[in-house]
């Protein structure tokens, strides 16, 4: 098993996420091996593995939170960034089956694709000069049955050492809130957050298709999605207000997280782990 901090890139090309294909990087997939219980994490490495979080991610945004999705391969969610990025998959071997799952675009993938993902629904103009050290995450999800706590904690291991691994100092993606009572939740969502958790109007950004925060905020109390929360509490900063998703029937805040903030509970638990 790699210790914490340690990923190695394999030999191999990228693999396609359509048609088997190497990427269009032909970056070698990062070799990581972390094991928790009967819990394993790594990157998808074969095509079928990263079938297998295209069919979990499709699990869960489309059939558990309605989510239109149309990749062409039935059951699957596909996209075109998918071929640039690299993919973290947690496995319960006692299931034999891919249970969490999260992608990441480090700079020179997003330099090949063009844009980051963020950039389809954020002008994030003033992160700039970030870009050379800023990576992109997103699709994070896991299996219903599997959100206690073990498998968030390994992916965000993962991506712990992946981000030490490239020296990367900034961490970047679009936290999703559910719109399933047509907005109200996303707008108290962010007016509930503390000034303290706002970024520096330097690294502000501004959604293309803003939610009407003002208009569908209310007096009920807000119900913040664990993945929001445990990004503040680990010194992430919310970038600016929500933009609305329809595709995937979400609000997304843009979520920044400078490596240096990281508090001293998630860096010992994150950051540090053993054999």
């Amino acid at each position: 098993m790699s210790r914490m901090g340690e990923i190695i890139r394999g030999s191999g090309t990228g693999v396609s996420r359509e048609s088997g294909r190497s990427s269009p990087l032909r970056r070698a997939t990062p070799q990581l091996s972390m094991r928790l219980g009967h819990y394993t994490l790594g990157f998808a490495g074969t095509e079928e593995e990263l079938r297998e979080a295209q069919r979990l991610r499709f699990k869960v945004f489309a059939d558990e939170f309605g989510a239109e999705i149309c990749s062409g391969v039935p059951g699957h969610d596909i996209d075109y960034y998918d071929d640039f990025c690299d993919h973290l998959i947690v496995r319960d071997l006692d299931a034999g089956r891919v249970v969490g799952t999260y992608r990441i675009l480090p700079p020179v993938a997003a330099q090949a694709v063009g844009e980051y993902y963020s950039e389809k629904e954020f002008n994030i103009e003033r992160l700039e000069a970030l870009r050379p050290q800023l990576v992109e995450v997103g699709r994070s999800c896991i299996h219903r049955d599997y959100r206690s706590g073990a498998v968030i904690a390994l992916l965000w291991q993962g991506l712990a050492a992946y981000m030490a691994e490239g020296n990367y100092r900034y961490l970047m993606g679009c936290a999703s809130i559910g719109m399933a009572d047509g907005g109200h939740n996303a707008a108290n969502v962010y007016r509930s957050l503390d000034a303290q958790f706002r970024a520096p109007q330097e690294y502000s950004t501004f959604p293309l298709n803003r939610l009407p925060i003002e208009r569908l905020g209310n007096d009920q109390d807000a119900v913040i999605p664990p993945l929001i929360k445990g990004y503040v509490r680990a010194g992430a900063w919310i970038c600016g207000e929500p933009a609305w998703d329809p595709q995937f029937n979400c609000a997304d805040v843009l979520v920044l997280m400078p490596m240096s903030q990281i508090g001293p509970r998630y860096a010992r638990r994150f950051l540090h782990s053993g054999e």
